[in-house]
């Protein structure tokens, strides 16, 4: 029997219980994939993150409970969270390597954490499919699609007061489904859906701002945006448009430090 760290982090937030969970392991080889499913599955939070690190390069994988995904970005974070806090590593700047390439999270002077994504625009959508206008209770401004579907609304309160009906959205062949509008108080509210999961809602879905950033960021005519997850959690995200890339910066906390038995 051989025993492994495990951390749980808090991300997009800067206090306990807010922001999203995220399970973080360290390992010094990677385990089979399917052992890395199973702990994902038992640690039933919306991803959990392991990382193999090899000289300055950290090589990082993300799965759900259900499936590995290729972008991820509550657990990216609070990787950073760990290895900036939690370990020999000693840098301001941690470089992953990922299914999506390369991605980088900065330590700033803030205190913030910054990861840097590629961008995913997405796309008008012609013909949206019907269960997906089946499972929602208003129809939203635009339906567009990247990864994920993003559904755009005029007001925050149409994104806060939007119900999904899993019987119809479990039936859209889609990773997430993204609803949003301009916010009150903030640049760009939104909420994330996850058909055909245990998760249900995401409390902080970073990798859905690769896809709202590059959005709202023409909408609005500006690169430097602030915006907040309407999770019953809640979560903060500063976030800036690059081009062909994105930066998306948050806090962490830690919640848990254990160990687990393969």
């Amino acid at each position: 029997m051989t025993t492994y760290p495990l951390y749980q982090v808090d991300a997009f937030t800067d206090t306990i219980f807010g922001g999203n969970p995220a399970a973080v392991c360290p390992l010094e080889a990677w385990l089979p994939t399917e052992t890395m499913q199973q702990l994902a599955m038992e640690n039933n939070l919306s991803e959990t993150a392991f990382y193999v690190q090899q000289g300055d390069i950290f090589h990082i994988r993300w799965f759900t409970p259900e499936l590995e995904i290729d972008l991820a970005g509550h657990p990216t974070l609070a990787t950073a969270y760990i290895i900036f806090n939690h370990s020999a590593y000693s840098k301001d700047t941690i470089h992953f390597e990922s299914k999506s390439g390369p991605l980088i999270v900065t330590k700033k002077a803030t205190g913030l954490m910054e990861m840097n994504f590629p961008s995913r625009m997405p796309n008008v959508v012609h013909h949206p499919p019907m269960a997906l206008l089946e499972g929602i209770n208003h129809k939203p401004q635009h339906i567009l699609k990247a990864r994920d579907y993003v559904l755009v609304y005029d007001t925050e309160e149409e994104v806060r007061n939007f119900v999904a009906d899993f019987e119809w959205l479990n039936k859209v062949d889609t990773l997430g489904i993204i609803v949003t509008a301009k916010g009150n108080e903030c640049d760009f509210v939104s909420r994330f859906f996850v058909p055909n999961s245990v998760i249900g809602e995401d409390p902080v879905t970073g990798s859905a701002h690769a896809e709202l950033i590059p959005y709202w960021s023409k909408v609005l005519n500006k690169s430097a945006m602030i915006a907040r997850q309407l999770s019953k959690r809640g979560g903060l995200l500063f976030c800036e448009d690059q081009g062909n890339r994105v930066t998306i910066s948050g806090n962490a906390v830690l919640y848990m430090k254990g160990e687990y038995f393969l």
